[in-house]
């Protein structure tokens, strides 16, 4: 049984991720520096960085579209031009995302230390006379460089919902900068605009490379995209073109606003910006002049860190993926390929890369790191360039992309020419880097892999394996056109055998009554730090023994059932769009008894009720016992009464169990709701095909009373819908406090049409029907 890939990124992730990882150390670090250099034209610079950047760009498109696959430009380089300029590549992308990080770690502290002077520290060094001078600033992105490691290391996940919050964030609070500030630029300052000359530009235009990385980041992740032939090109495309023009003007208005000499060289040039902007502003409070100043450049400081700490965050997770993935393709040291047994992400890579960042964290000046980082993605853009000539040149029958790179090739030749001429208009630090990771990894591949692999450049074996995904593919649209009544029965990696039995035994008489069948499915989330394609290349030890006895407990049932196992970095869009994909009618899941703090921080199962296209289930204190009492707790939902009734009544037409209606009312209710009570249970009563008898409680205390009249039952069904945070903190629902009052296995049913209730539904549900 082999393992599928889940995607679920849709079309704004692709944006907020590659937007995400662009905003940051371009707008808030860069611009000083490049002013060093290019004086007012670094305007230019940034909009001609952008240019070179878009070859690069579409030929990522298309082949991300042709091999959606984890691992991106380095994958595409070493399947087209080889295993040897996919080490040179590999190791390049590696260094430059660790640089990338290390600028970003490095130079966001410029920002707190713009606010609070951070103290130079002084350590002895034992057994010698003098004390080694720190930075502050170096010291505090140490520091934090520790602490990010520590949080990968640990796999601690990241959420995409959480990096679209932060771009629209980040997009609001530039924003409204630009609008504060285009208002006061000053002509004068863009006098003498092309003074340092082109070769100011050029060099600024090198050094701000770097601010663009991001566009390709999402090529890496290319095999969780969904729809990849859409999302993937117009994600890259939409992304690029809105941080361009966002750089562009943010660059003018910063050159508008502070004196050349003063922005020139400055690490920390929109604090500085904004400091000028607001610093004499004040506004009437209650007859008081309150400063805005400080607080608006502790906006400013905010955003950068928030920006900066989560683009050297993700450089960390980015960057370990590589030596991974070159170890997987023995090009590098096995050792990278060690995966921690407890937190199951790659501790060796996340380490060495941890190490690398810290050392150029602590040593190397800040514009020599944004330098070398630009260097080391420009060869990485003339290699990808390269190999989509490889693989369009080759004429191979697989390759099929869904978006197709135009003016092909001169687009790929005008990447590969202007990048190696970028590369001669740097200083020699960078050239000499450059020059330096190209003949290292053709040494290393021709001394250390060469014998180790045995592929080429547009291997066969590529081939086959995208043939294979196309049969998944395939197999998945098939089973979407079946119209046969399907059950889907997710199950996380920790499901027991019991657990599994239960939920089996359970989905059977629903299956057999509907002529349809179960798939059963294992959902295996993995660190964001794995790649998804590492994960679904290994079979542990657990692996084999759920398909064991899964084998062995479908051998019991008379009924259809079908096996698979699911990789994903987030389990609950997996199974709502494997649902979808396969067109569930039934998800029949296991749930845990949840808390109120469960709730407030919010739940994968509200989110799969939220989304799912089907109806679903859940069960609590599933067991397999012989099941002879059905009870349905009714409350009058005109969705999900009825569809407890047509689960209940194929359970009990199939188990030959008898079949309860059971409904709680206060004590003092009046006669005319219990005839009304009556009255509906009859109407319910009709949709049934085995007789039914009809309860009606009078207890105070619903919950109370009720657990009372449940003690004989083998099986309780109760309605569920989604929890609304705060309100449901506040007043639990009544299917929540009884279904944990209880011990028998419980059903929580949510129908696909039941709405979302209001904010109101808690309290209402206990006035009304308690």
């Amino acid at each position: 049984m082999s393992k599928d890939l889940e995607r679920d990124l849709g079309l704004f992730a692709v944006i907020a991720i590659s937007m995400g990882a662009m905003i940051g150390s371009g707008i808030f670090i860069l611009p000083g520096l490049a002013m060093a250099v290019a004086g007012p034209a670094v305007i230019v610079a940034f909009v001609l960085a952008a240019i070179l950047v878009v070859p690069a760009a579409l030929s990522i498109a298309e082949l991300g579209t042709a091999m959606p696959e984890a691992g991106g430009d380095y994958v595409f380089i070493e399947r087209g031009m080889g295993p040897a300029a996919g080490t040179i590549a590999g190791l390049g992308t590696w260094l430059m995302l660790m640089l990338k990080g290390s600028l970003a770690l490095y130079g966001g502290m410029f920002y707190i230390h713009f606010v609070y002077a951070l103290p130079t520290w002084e350590l002895m060094i034992p057994g010698l006379e003098f004390a080694l001078t720190v930075p502050g600033v170096r010291a505090l992105g140490v520091t934090l460089a520790l602490i990010l490691i520590g949080v990968n290391l640990l796999g601690v996940k990241q959420t995409g919902g959480l990096q679209l919050v932060m771009v629209i964030v980040m997009l609001v609070i530039l924003s409204g900068f630009v609008a504060a500030a285009i208002v006061q630029v000053e002509a004068a300052n863009y006098a003498d605009f092309f003074g340092e000359g082109i070769g100011g530009i050029l060099n600024a235009t090198a050094l701000v490379l770097v601010s663009y990385a991001g566009v390709t980041k999402v090529a890496a992740v290319a095999e969780e995209i969904e729809n990849p032939g859409r999302n993937l090109p117009l994600g890259l495309l939409i992304s690029l073109i809105a941080t361009s023009f966002l750089y562009a003007l943010l660059v003018f208005v910063l050159v508008g606003i502070i004196e050349g000499d003063e922005l020139a060289g400055s690490e920390e040039p929109m604090a500085l910006a904004t400091e000028l902007l607001f610093g004499d502003v004040a506004i009437p409070v209650a007859g008081v002049e309150l400063a805005i100043g400080f607080g608006a450049v502790a906006a400013i400081v905010i955003a950068a860190l928030l920006a900066l700490v989560s683009t050297a965050n993700a450089g960390i997770l980015t960057a370990s993926r590589y030596p991974l993935a070159l170890s997987r393709d023995r090009l590098f040291v096995p050792a990278f390929e060690y995966i921690h047994p407890r937190f199951k992400t790659p501790f060796v890579a996340i380490l060495t890369t941890g190490a690398i960042i810290v050392l150029v964290v602590a040593t190397m000046p800040v514009d020599d790191i944004a330098k070398m980082a630009g260097a080391f993605q420009i060869l990485v853009y003339i290699l990808v360039c390269g190999a989509l000539i490889a693989f369009r040149e080759r004429d191979l029958e697989w390759y099929q992309p869904d978006f197709h790179a135009p003016a092909y090739p001169w687009v790929q030749l005008f990447g590969i020419v202007s990048g190696l001429f970028i590369i001669t208009q740097m200083d020699w630090l960078p050239i000499v880097g450059t020059v330096a990771i190209t003949l290292f990894g053709f040494t290393w591949y021709h001394y250390y892999a060469r014998d180790r692999v045995e592929r080429e450049g547009v291997a066969v074996g590529l081939a086959r394996r995208e043939a294979g995904k196309q049969f998944v593919r395939d197999t998945e649209v098939e089973l979407a056109s079946d119209d046969r009544y399907e059950v889907l029965i997710p199950l996380r990696r920790d499901v027991t055998r019991e657990q599994e039995n239960a939920l089996l035994q359970l989905a059977a008489p629903i299956v057999r009554s509907q002529g349809g069948r179960i798939r059963v499915v294992r959902f295996d989330e993995v660190p964001d730090q794995v790649p998804l394609d590492t994960a679904a290349s290994e079979l542990s030890e657990r692996d084999v023994a759920f398909e064991e006895r899964t084998d062995a407990l479908v051998d019991q049932l008379d009924v259809p059932v079908e096996v698979g196992e699911i990789v994903s970095h987030d389990t609950r869009h997996a199974v709502v769009n494997f649902a979808e994909r396969t067109g569930a009618d039934l998800i029949l899941a296991r749930q845990e008894a949840t808390s109120r703090l469960g709730t407030l921080f919010g739940r994968d199962t509200d989110w799969i009720l939220e989304h799912a296209p089907c109806d679903v289930v859940f069960v609590q204190h599933e067991r397999h016992t012989p099941v002879d009492d059905i009870v349905i707790v009714t409350d009058r939902s005109p969705f999900n009464d009825p569809l407890k009734v047509e689960l209940a009544n194929t359970l009990a037409t199939q188990l030959d169990a008898r079949l309860r209606f059971l409904y709680a009312v206060s004590e003092n209710a009046p006669d005319e709701l219990v005839e009304t009570v009556e009255d509906y249970h009859a109407e319910l009563d009709a949709l049934c095909t085995v007789p039914v008898e009809s309860s009606i409680v009078r207890a105070n205390d619903a919950v109370d009373g009720l657990s009372a009249d449940l003690e004989p039952a083998d099986l309780v069904m109760l309605s569920t819908v989604t929890h609304r945070r705060l309100p449901d903190l506040l007043i639990e629902q009544r299917s929540d406090r009884l279904a944990a009052a209880i011990e028998q296995p419980v059903l929580l049913v949510h129908s696909k049409k039941t709405r979302r209730g209001s904010f109101l539904r808690p309290i209402l549900e206990r006035v009304l029907f308690e």
